[in-house]
């Protein structure tokens, strides 16, 4: 689209590099949950028909992936963060949230950047449940990150007072990965 505002080191992509670093696991919607768990008050499990209920905010941001190609006006529907740490009781003492996917790969995510109004669990994308290899059933997006904080095939969200590395994080990434900051590795 024209207008696009690109962040510093991006180039607009015509269609989206599809990453799945530890395999492209099996889901059977049936059994999946969400786990609300770590420094909460009323650890939650949620199923993807309990999301669904709760309302779902829709808004269009772009994608950014820490390799330097962006998607413009992608269409997300799902739950802010921040009412599923208010459901959950999330203690003032948690400054990170791990995301954890089914297959085993984790991201942290600063406290702060997850609370923004913009940052959801999504589970719909562009008017539909997101693909498979898009990571449905849900997905963590923080607009303000790099993609690889975008953790699909969601299961778990861990509050946590204290930093841990995720996979990527273990690697060289950066621990917030702000787009706006070029925050792509550790310094």
């Amino acid at each position: 689209m024209v207008g696009m505002t690109l962040p510093p080191g991006q180039v607009k992509a015509r269609r989206w590099a599809l990453y799945a670093v530890l395999g492209t696991p099996r889901i059977d919607l049936e059994s999946w949950r969400l786990e609300v768990t770590g420094l909460v008050e009323n650890p939650l499990k949620l199923s993807y028909r309990e999301l669904l209920d709760m309302g779902l905010v829709k808004l269009r941001r772009d994608f950014h992936c820490v390799t330097g190609w962006s998607i413009d006006g992608v269409e997300w529907e799902g739950v802010r963060i921040r009412d599923l740490a208010g459901l959950a009781g999330a203690s003032d003492k948690a400054r990170w949230i791990m995301f954890w996917s089914v297959e085993g790969y984790s991201a942290p995510v600063p406290v702060e950047e997850a609370m923004k109004e913009d940052s959801i669990i999504a589970l719909r994308m562009n008017g539909e449940p997101i693909p498979h290899e898009h990571g449905f059933p849900a997905r963590p997006i923080i607009p303000s990150l790099y993609g690889w904080k975008s953790v699909k095939w969601l299961c778990k969200m861990e509050f946590m007072e204290n930093y841990v590395d995720g996979f990527w994080e273990a690697r060289g990434y950066h621990e917030r990965g702000d787009v706006w900051r070029e925050e792509r590795f550790k310094t």
